[in-house]
């Protein structure tokens, strides 16, 4: 008796074998490879006697790749058939096994043309619906010949166009079925070359400082950074005008500005003190036209050489504090005893501020000093006596912060200037300009004076709104401990790393958004008191003060990563034109350094066994002006490693910011499931 043979399906494969035994409802089936399966008899679709299961399905496929789809949906009858129905109308009134089964692979392998009922069992698809789907699958074939197009003009070295217009869409936000995507992957795959380094060798990348701007653009200013024509509304109320003549502290490059001190009563026993704050409060309201910018904005955004503004300068220049002018301001007055500087009253003013001068840092920093501010030196510049006063104040106010902190305030690492040498200071910078990065020392006399003065106000004013029943944003610290971070809320709280009870953000109206809405219920309880609550523009537990507190702090957060970034940039860019090639630094941790005299913190070879504190001279090795990604290795120790270096716990959230900046740069793209759109790309950091 001759061997007998079965054909059947098994999770979407066909398989083959000899039939072993036969019971009622299954058969014992042994395959080429050995292996016997049981199979149950309606699933075996084929039974034949030769060839034998190998040639069988060899060839089946040859002979399935040859029938004609359309010809065999045009004679298939409309209701349900069989495989066998479809073998001999194609073939002939006795088709043999290898006609029979290559039919019954041609049915399966197009679920287009034909339904899979099961079983071999199929009912041909709707005329409609053959259409639509024979669209979609030359659509497909189509999009798959463009992806290898793209795919091969990108490994060679050349940029298609509809790549190089999604580039920042493809890097950190990508459609992971969009065929720009796909030409990436795939190209990278066949170069073995990162993503990055296939774009910016096929020319879609040409300027690394182009690249960090059009990418901060498309992810956070997508229709641009221009603004709409507003019109700054007026300060409708008639305000009345102090009698205060004051002055403001900020860099010459500022437009934006916020605030201004005033000091009266000197010689007196009781000395008046004044912040005054811009007041665009008093004019703009929540849902105008400006309001709505300055929301969709949040802040202003700084970076070296350029900055983007929460409003426009046409607005600003409505409500800045400019010298010569009486300006709308939100004022607050602590009445102080001269000798001890306690104090013995506060007033919250509605009014108009003669703003006498606005002092700028860049003059003033190397004349005003400590010597001058407490009578050792001579103290030849305008508002000398107010400026005294205001700094013995300012180190009151210091010291007194630092007992609640329960350690002093560390000012051992400087602030750092950037400047562009470039012809028009007011164009965008394109990144091929000079850089020249100088030294600020923080806690300056000039900076402890306009700190400790917000920080007076910031204070009071939260304190003060919650007295009359009116919530505000806040920003808190439950302690010093490593890992607690400051906390934005609309409650009061302490914040441990200031040392005072409650702070808000409430002095910078025309450059944070926060502010802003903090003004607004600052000016409600000027005016109204104990009852502001009802007059406020926010209502205790406002669902709305949430919504801003989320959209400012990931808005505030990413535009300061942003500005971190192209400092990032430009440091690098000054170790190019320097030619420097080492530098001086301390360990951090893990193998960490911060450069003595630039803001750059980088990891380099050698140093991780080394502890905190440790005094080094690296050598740098490699810089990607892309990924922001600086390779340095050790040289020299330079402290003596005999004497303990400072091995105190690195504060954790200062160790995150250090490691997060020297990190390079993060993609959306996945080179091993670049077909996975179920999941969502995150975003890349500098």
């Amino acid at each position: 008796m001759s061997d007998t043979y079965a054909l059947f399906e098994e999770a979407g494969k066909f398989l083959a074998g000899r039939v072993m035994s036969e019971a009622e409802s299954s058969l014992q089936v042994e395959l080429d490879s050995g292996k016997r399966v049981k199979v149950k008899s309606a699933n075996a679709l084929l039974r034949f006697a030769k060839p034998a299961p190998a040639e069988l399905l060899a060839q089946a496929h040859s002979l399935s790749g040859e029938i004609d789809l359309d010809l065999i949906w045009e004679v298939a009858p409309d209701e349900e058939f069989g495989f066998d129905d479809i073998a001999r109308e194609y073939f002939n009134a006795h088709p043999d096994a290898p006609q029979r089964a290559a039919t019954l692979l041609r049915l399966f392998d197009a679920p287009h043309y034909f339904h899979r009922r099961g079983k071999g069992r199929f009912r041909k698809a709707p005329e409609d619906i053959l259409k639509q789907a024979l669209v979609a699958i030359e659509r497909k074939a189509q999009q798959a010949a463009q992806i290898e197009a793209w795919a091969i003009e990108l490994a060679g070295g050349h940029c298609p166009a509809p790549i190089a217009e999604q580039l920042y869409r493809i890097l950190f936000k990508p459609d992971k079925n969009g065929p720009e995507y796909k030409a990436v992957v795939e190209a990278a795959k066949r170069s073995h070359k990162a993503p990055l380094d296939l774009l910016k060798d096929a020319g879609a990348i040409t300027s690394p400082y182009q690249f960090h701007w059009k990418r901060f653009l498309f992810e956070f200013f997508p229709k641009g950074t221009a603004f709409p024509p507003l019109q700054a509304p007026p300060v409708k109320n008639d305000l009345p005008l102090a009698t205060v003549q004051a002055f403001s502290i900020d860099d010459s490059s500022t437009t934006e500005i916020d605030d201004a001190l005033s000091v009266q009563g000197l010689g007196s026993d009781t000395i008046v003190f004044g912040v005054h704050i811009a007041a665009p409060g008093l004019a703009v309201q929540p849902g105008s036209a400006v309001d709505q910018v300055a929301r969709t904005r949040w802040s202003t955004v700084y970076m070296p050489g350029h900055k983007l503004t929460m409003l426009p300068d046409e607005v600003v220049q409505s409500y800045t504090l400019l010298e010569g002018r009486d300006c709308p301001a939100v004022s607050v007055y602590f009445s102080l005893d001269a000798a001890s500087l306690a104090v013995k009253a506060v007033e919250t003013k509605l009014e108009q501020v003669t703003i006498a001068a606005n002092l700028r840092h860049d003059q003033l920093d190397a004349v005003v000093t400590e010597p001058t501010l407490t009578g050792d030196a001579p103290a030849d510049y305008a508002f000398a006596p107010e400026l005294a006063f205001a700094f013995r104040l300012a180190r009151h106010l210091k010291a007194q912060r630092e007992v609640v902190r329960g350690k002093p305030e560390n000012f051992n690492r400087p602030d750092y200037n950037f400047k562009l040498d470039r012809a028009d200071a007011a164009s965008e910078p394109d990144g091929s300009e000079t850089v020249v990065i100088t030294e600020r020392k923080r806690g300056s006399p000039l900076d402890l004076i306009v700190a400790e003065a917000m920080i007076l106000a910031n204070s009071h004013w939260g304190g003060w709104i919650a007295e009359c029943g009116v919530p505000g944003i806040y920003r808190s610290q439950a302690s010093m401990a490593p890992g607690i971070k400051v906390r934005m809320g609309t409650k009061p709280a302490p914040h441990a790393g200031m040392g005072v009870k409650q702070y808000t953000w409430a002095t910078s109206p025309l450059r944070r958004y926060v502010d802003l809405v903090n003004q607004w219920q600052i000016i409600a309880c000027a005016r109204h008191g104990r009852t502001a609550a009802l007059a406020a523009p926010f209502k205790p537990k406002d669902a709305e003060l949430f919504s801003v507190i989320s959209g400012f702090d990931a808005a505030y957060t990413a535009y300061n990563q942003f500005q971190n970034g192209l400092e990032r940039y430009w440091t690098m860019r000054h170790l190019e034109q320097a030619g420097l090639t080492e530098l001086d630094a301390a360990v951090m941790k893990d193998g960490l350094v911060r450069a003595d005299t630039l803001p750059l913190v980088f990891r380099a070879l050698g140093c991780e066994s080394l502890p905190r504190g440790a005094r080094v001279r690296v050598r740098i090795t490699g810089a990607d002006l892309l990924t922001l990604d600086l390779h340095a290795s050790l040289v020299a120790r330079l402290d003596d490693p005999a004497t303990p270096a400072d091995d105190a716990p690195v504060d954790a959230e200062e160790a995150d910011e250090a490691a997060e900046a020297a990190a390079p740069l993060a993609l959306a793209i996945d080179l091993q499931d670049g077909d996975n759109a179920a999941e969502p790309a995150p975003s890349g950091a500098a």
